[in-house]
This record gives C-alpha cells, structure tokens and sequence, in this order.
C-alpha cells in the first residue's frame, strides 16, 4: 500500500500544479476581460480572439482546476444524504461515488474526447469568426482535464482505502455548505 500512497500523493502534487494554472487562468481572462472591454468600448476596436482566449482560459480554468477540487474534497454532492453520514459511512460513500460514478465517465469523457482533439490538431482547425483562434490547445484540455480528473479520482479511491485500513490519517469532517 505504501508505493500506491506515494502514486496518489505524486498525483495530488501534480493535481495541486494544474491549480495553480488553473488560478493563473482566471486571473489572466479577468484582466483580459476588462482590456478588452476598454479596448471594445473606449477605442471602438474589437477583436474575437481576445474573446476566444478568455475562453479557453475559462476552460483551462474548470478542466485544470477540477481535479484539484476533488483533491481538497470540496466537489458537489448529496448532501441530504452525505452530511447525516457518521463515522466511516462518508468514506464509503465517497468510494461509491468514485469508482461507480467518477471513474466511468471520466475514462469515457477521455476517450471520446481524444479523437476529437487529434481532428483539430492534424486539420488545423480555426474559428469560423473573424480574427478567431485555433482550436486545437482548447480542445487538448478535454482528454487532458478528463485523464487527470480519473487519475485524480484513483488517487482518492487510494488514500480512502488506505484511510479505511489505518495506514493513512485524512480529514472526514465534511461541512455543509451555507444556503
């Protein structure tokens, strides 16, 4: 159990990078949102690939940043059901949730989504607008994202399991969110 402990946590180093680009990301469309809006409406000059780019950065941000939400265990959920859950019984549920749930869409997403991606990467597809970008580097973060998103879901599935078997101390305290 110790080698796959030290895979999950390399995962999480990794997942933990991809967030720190996914922040870089909303950061970057932000103040590319707000020049381009000064551009557009205070010089009366525009241009789509400045609206492309902001986004594939929002798709950088949510595909990059997904598994890192994972990772911090503060994706959506049932709460009706998960918050009433005592002692081991969110663990359970989490490990449910991840290899009947998680795990088959992720590797399926992945799969469909990297022929796609290889399309527009050999054709050079571009944007049908005026000034418009390639298209391949946003579609790339689809099998890139969704093969992270899985890898990241083993990792959980990993660090459960090992959590379940004592070899690993992890915080189970989930908090219901504010509504």
């Amino acid at each position: 159990m110790s080698k796959l402990l030290k895979f999950a946590l390399g995962v999480d180093k990794i997942s933990a990078q991809f967030g720190h680009i996914a922040a870089f990301a909303v950061l970057a469309a932000a103040m590319i949102s707000a020049g381009n809006a000064f551009i557009r409406y205070g010089l009366d000059i525009s241009s789509n690939g400045w609206l492309e780019i902001q986004w594939y950065l929002f798709a950088a941000t949510v595909m990059l940043g997904a598994p890192l939400v994972l990772k911090m265990n503060e994706h959506v959920r049932v709460d009706i059901f998960y918050g009433r859950l005592k002692g081991n019984g969110p663990v359970y549920i989490d490990l449910l949730g991840l290899v009947l749930f998680l795990l088959p869409v992720m590797i399926l997403l992945s799969w469909l989504s990297f022929p796609l991606f290889l399309k527009m990467l050999v054709t050079n597809e571009m944007s049908s607008n005026a000034g418009g970008l390639v298209r391949w580097p946003a579609m790339l973060l689809l099998p890139v994202g969704f093969f992270w998103m899985t890898m990241q879901g083993i990792s959980e599935i990993i660090k459960r399991v090992a959590y379940l078997q004592g070899t690993y101390e992890m915080d189970t305290h989930y908090e219901k969110p504010v509504q």
